[in-house]
């Protein structure tokens, strides 16, 4: 019997990822092949061009469909656009059932309900995440069903975007071969394959720091509380050094990998880079600790980002597990002591767990990249897709799609 295929298909604003997973009846996810690509007409996480974004994503699509033809019709697409929100919203109804006793069917109207949160003609609900059921003023229940009960409550977290943005990346992967199982937000991606339940048990923030837009999950006491993302990414890294050393964007991104560092106070003062190692038309001798200046500058101001959402939410330096970073962005050297010292929690590089997959000698080192954090999390997004309750699952064609989109 053949394996069940699927695709997590995470396009970023500088690299389209490709993961072929099969889900094994053991619960393990096996990665039997992945695809890479360069993105192009994709802008802060969203769709710039849509001539460039159909034709990168569509050589993608064509490369897995090479090797699996079945994978491409079961795709889970990450998205992380620069504009998505997070709100709590609370649900209420009464048991149906003269019995008393919680159903399926109320279960699914109370989360409904839950998703009535005021939101504007453009924009729409990407996941509705539940938090917790309440049965007759008793919460922190998981699963209601089977309980007796006249009154069922649900807090959910309300996860929205921008309508467009979405809509848009759906039809470039509709034109380009695939078809769409499930729509996940990276950030959320992200945390199922990184994040352990003790981490989300204790509290910890997920940072997923792309080359467009940066995000954030954060997590207690093993349940989401909140979401958001930055339209910052490790590409205006690249773009300050561009305009600070008067080089090329792809010049000043060569440099940031090999010579740069999140921590200026560690780089010795008097080394220099010579530019014409890049470049022989480029003249200059710019210190290393110049660089670094310039990266730490960039880094603070995602921190401060993100230290102002955990203000709100009251969470700031007050997460005992810390701060778990993924994404190209986390490679960086120092990036942990600077996150570290500017949010005031311990921080880590997040790495995809090895207990989750099970891989080939040409995937394992897929599971040592952070970068690949979100695309991994996308195949195990299969496993709960009917509890984390994404607004898109359905497939076909791209009107059937986009209809399932509308508030």
């Amino acid at each position: 019997m053949a394996q069940k295929q699927v695709l997590g298909l995470d396009i970023g604003t500088r690299t389209i990822k490709a993961i072929v997973a099969e889900v094994g009846e053991d619960g393990m996810f096996r990665i039997v092949h992945q695809v890479s690509g360069e993105s192009r007409g994709i802008r802060k996480g969203a769709v710039a061009d849509m001539e460039e974004a159909t034709a990168a994503i569509t050589g993608v699509i064509g490369e897995v469909k090479r090797f699996s033809k079945t994978a491409v019709r079961n795709i889970y697409l990450g998205i992380g656009c620069a504009d998505v929100a997070a709100q709590i919203s609370r649900g209420i109804v009464a048991v149906s059932r003269a019995n008393s006793e919680i159903y399926q069917d109320d279960i699914s109207r109370v989360i409904q309900a839950s998703e009535a949160v005021n939101l504007s003609a453009n924009r729409m609900i990407l996941h509705t995440i539940t938090r917790e059921f309440i049965v007759d003023g008793i919460g922190d229940i998981q699963d209601p069903m089977g309980m007796i009960g006249s009154r069922l409550e649900v807090m959910s977290v309300v996860v929205d975007a921008f309508q467009p943005a979405v809509r848009n990346m759906i039809k470039c992967v509709e034109l380009g071969g695939g078809s769409i199982t499930a729509v996940i937000f990276n950030p959320l991606s992200a945390a199922l394959s990184v994040l352990t339940k003790k981490q989300k048990e204790l509290g910890v923030v997920l940072v997923d720091i792309g080359y467009g837009t940066t995000g954030i999950a954060v997590y207690e006491e093993g349940k989401l509380i909140y979401t958001k993302t930055f339209p910052v990414g490790a590409g205006h890294i690249t773009n300050d050094l561009a305009v600070a050393l008067k080089v090329q964007v792809d010049v000043a991104e060569r440099i940031k990998v090999a010579y740069g560092s999140a921590v200026s106070r560690d780089v010795p003062a008097k080394e220099t880079v010579d530019l014409r190692k890049f470049d022989p038309n480029y003249k200059g001798n710019p210190s290393r600790k110049f660089i670094a200046e310039i990266i730490e500058a960039r880094l603070a101001e995602m921190c401060e980002m993100i230290n102002n959402e955990l203000k709100r939410i009251g969470r700031a330096g007050q997460l005992p597990a810390g701060a778990v970073v993924v994404g190209g962005g986390s490679k960086l050297p120092g990036v942990t002591a600077l996150f570290t010292g500017e949010l005031k929690l311990s921080t880590q590089i997040g790495l995809p767990r090895a207990t989750l997959y099970e891989t080939s000698p040409e995937t394992a080192e897929l599971l040592e990249a952070p970068e690949y954090a979100a695309a991994l999390g996308l195949p195990l997004w299969e496993e709960t897709l009917e509890k984390k309750k994404p607004s898109i699952v359905k497939k076909g064609a791209i009107m059937r799609v986009l209809r399932n989109l509308l508030p």
